[in-house]
């Protein structure tokens, strides 16, 4: 079995790069150990309901999704654009005033009643004031403090309700609770929320990479797991591919292991999705911004009030989301309980979907901020996320570098 470049994973990485490759005229083909594409961006039918392994979310206002992704043809269902806090005296809302404007009287009040708390986090957010494209927003993070979050925020004075909501929505995102993200990249995640609304396929947010791979057509074969690479050979179950490169795609620890090549540090999550009856009429992740919260999740939603295809007629599709740390995963029962107090309904009706757990969910990203790591090591080239930034931007932009770099040595 030979092509001129085999590609090793078909996660968005892997299928970006053989898009490219195969654009350009290259023979090459895709080996996935598993049934479908999509390596993390998975999506399971049960029940009815469509079910994400993991709570993601696609923002159309990435770069990369914008060039490269059909997104009128994914019928993008978006949430509200805005959080809801519970507190100790209720909820609180804040909304994006242009995108959700029946959000704006919530968000004053809330605002009202915090001037000092406005102010120090606009002192935060102020490179996100002056640039109008990406790349003038890189030009003004190059010359911001290369520190962490936490560091960040306390230097710019953010604190009481707003800080707890800039960090339980963080942790949600991010996938830490403890502010080591490099600013930089909090800051670059944010003004791509402030210009674009997070929203899940009309078929499930596996329809992502499934649209990319049909652009392959028979050079995607799945169920063909690697068990060795060289610059130049696969082996896998059914035999050894010969190549003239290469491309490892996968994620972090597997590229780890088949390469050697240096990784970041992964982050876990564990979802739960439940069939709720009845649900309260929101479209907004909520997060729990108490001083002390009084359970384990980072975010729940009513994920089928923003996106009706996701739950069955007469059933509501709800989801909550923890970190997965070292001490292991919490009880589903405190999980539920949390998203009932957290939604603000009684969750004792609520039945299991289903329950994923994700130990890698997320390469970390912590200061010094690096957007970029090299695609090649050695004679193989290495793709995915954990060369770039943690987020589906960053395995798109990934994948097209190890593209670029295969044909600009071949020119």
């Amino acid at each position: 079995m030979r092509a001129d470049v085999v590609v090793v994973g078909a996660g968005l990485a892997g299928l970006r790069c053989a898009q490219v490759l195969a654009g350009a005229g290259r023979d090459v083909v895709v080996l996935e150990a598993s049934d479908g594409v999509g390596g993390r961006i998975r999506t399971d039918r049960v029940d009815g309901f469509l079910v994400d392994r993991g709570f993601q979310l696609l923002n159309p206002a990435y770069p990369a999704v914008r060039r490269w992704v059909d997104v009128d043809a994914l019928h993008l269902q978006p949430f509200g654009a805005g959080v809801a806090a519970r507190t100790e005296n209720g909820m609180d809302v804040l909304g994006h005033p242009l995108r959700s404007p029946a959000l704006v009287p919530a968000t004053l009040r809330t605002a009202a009643r915090r001037p000092k708390e406005v102010a120090a986090l606009a002192r935060w957010a102020a490179p996100l004031l002056r640039p109008r494209r990406t790349t003038e927003l890189s030009d003004v993070l190059e010359r911001r403090a290369d520190v962490d979050r936490r560091t960040a925020l306390d230097g710019a004075g953010v604190d009481g309700l707003l800080r707890r909501v800039v960090d339980r929505f963080f942790a949600g995102v991010l996938l830490e609770d403890d502010g080591t993200t490099a600013d930089r990249f909090a800051l670059l995640l944010t003004w791509m929320f402030v210009r674009g609304v997070p929203a899940l396929p009309r078929d499930g947010m596996q329809a992502l990479p499934e649209q990319l791979a049909a652009t392959l057509g028979d050079r995607v074969r799945l169920g063909q797991p690697v068990r060795r690479v060289t610059g130049t050979s696969v082996q896998t179950d059914d035999g050894t591919w010969a190549a003239d490169h290469v491309v490892v795609a996968t994620g972090a620890p597997e590229a780890a292991e088949l390469t050697g090549v240096p990784v970041p540090p992964t982050k876990g999550v564990v979802t739960v999705w439940w069939s709720a009856p009845t649900a309260p009429d929101t479209d907004l992740l909520h997060v729990d911004a108490r001083q002390t919260p009084v359970g384990p999740l980072v975010n729940a939603a009513v994920v089928s009030r923003a996106a009706p295809s996701y739950a069955p007629p007469g059933r509501y599709l709800v989801q909550g989301s923890a970190l997965l740390g070292p001490s292991g995963a919490p009880d589903t029962d405190e999980m539920r309980r949390h998203a009932g107090d957290l939604l603000g309904v009684d969750p004792t009706r609520w039945e299991v979907v289903v329950r994923h757990e994700v130990p890698h969910a997320l390469p970390a990203q912590p200061a010094p901020f690096s957007a970029t790591r090299p695609v090649r090591h050695g004679d193989v080239v290495v793709c995915g996320d954990h060369r770039d930034t943690g987020s589906i931007q960053g395995a798109l932009v990934s994948g097209q570098r190890a593209a670029d770099a295969l044909l600009e040595g071949r020119r």
